[in-house]
């Protein structure tokens, strides 16, 4: 909007490993010794000699540069301006959670967060968000529920594992607040204007006495179909379109962010044990985390 009035050239520079910037093309995820390649400090490099070279080729090496971003590309610009202040003037940081690590910000702020966006839309949507996860354990504990379950979340293979349905409507409701824009976008998924008011308005439409599964699977639908084209839904063993398995190498081996749910999440409670993380990121990536690198780095 502003770029007009600064005369100001926009350049969008594409994260390596992300999109079609994968070093190794179809290999890039293979192990960790393509994956070891993937680091915020290896991208930040990237922007900074990428800037640079492209001021000179269009001999404009004096004009200003001001990075943007949001979320973990936020986090990216608040530590390029920390780290190439001679390249960059200034950094807007946007939803940049450059706190979540250590001991800085209580480890429950996200999910208490998210939990908020819902319960300030209405009280039942948080409610009925709230209550949906025993249900699910318990109905899903045999076969016979696992395939009535299988009917009402309209997956298009029978689901092995109640967790699969969980993970499910848990991604829905945290992205769904995480992009909560006041305009329709499609950054992850296609989505009318503030999608969390829309969920809720969904989930309070359902009469009195209405069940809790279907109320949670109508409203967490919005997410993953709002055009409507689903005829059914991968629950288990998906595609991964938006290249979060690269983010899960980033949170494995620096992004380590403590992330817990209190009792007042609409969440399921869970704690956060480093050690887990590590054992975790072992089996995933034969690689463990470096814990604190991030406060160490920045």
């Amino acid at each position: 909007d502003i770029a007009p009035e600064f005369g100001a050239l926009l350049v969008f520079i594409e994260h390596r490993f992300y999109g079609e910037s994968k070093p190794f093309g179809n290999d890039s995820y293979k192990s960790a010794d393509t994956l070891g390649y993937l680091t915020s400090t290896q991208a930040l490099a990237d922007f900074a000699v990428l800037i640079t070279s492209l001021k000179q080729n269009l001999s404009a090496v004096d004009a200003p540069v001001v990075v943007f971003g949001g979320s973990y590309g936020g986090m990216l610009a608040s530590w390029f301006r920390l780290k190439y202040p001679h390249v960059a003037m200034g950094a807007l940081a946007s939803s940049a959670p450059i706190l979540q690590f250590d001991d800085i910000t209580p480890w429950s702020s996200f999910y208490d967060a998210v939990s908020q966006d819902f319960k300030s839309e209405s009280l039942n949507c948080f409610s009925v968000i709230k209550a949906v996860w025993d249900v699910l354990d318990y109905r899903g504990s045999n076969d016979s529920g696992l395939l009535e379950l299988s009917k009402t979340f309209r997956a298009c293979k029978t689901v092995r594992f109640p967790s699969s349905l969980s993970n499910w409507l848990w991604t829905a409701f945290t992205y769904t607040a995480m992009v909560d824009y006041p305009t329709p976008a499609n950054f992850m998924m296609n989505l009318p204007a503030y999608p969390v008011k829309e969920m809720c308005k969904i989930i309070d439409s359902f009469p009195v006495g209405a069940d809790v599964v279907e109320k949670a699977f109508t409203a967490a639908s919005l997410y993953y179909n709002y055009t409507g084209d689903q005829k059914c839904f991968e629950m288990e063993g998906g595609d991964d379109p938006h290249g979060l398995s690269g983010w899960g190498w980033q949170a494995c081996t620096e992004m380590v962010m403590p992330m817990t749910v209190s009792n007042e999440s609409m969440f399921p409670p869970s704690g956060f044990s480093y050690e887990e993380k590590s054992e975790g990121c072992f089996a995933s990536y034969e690689v463990r985390p470096r814990m604190n690198w991030i406060t160490t780095e920045y």
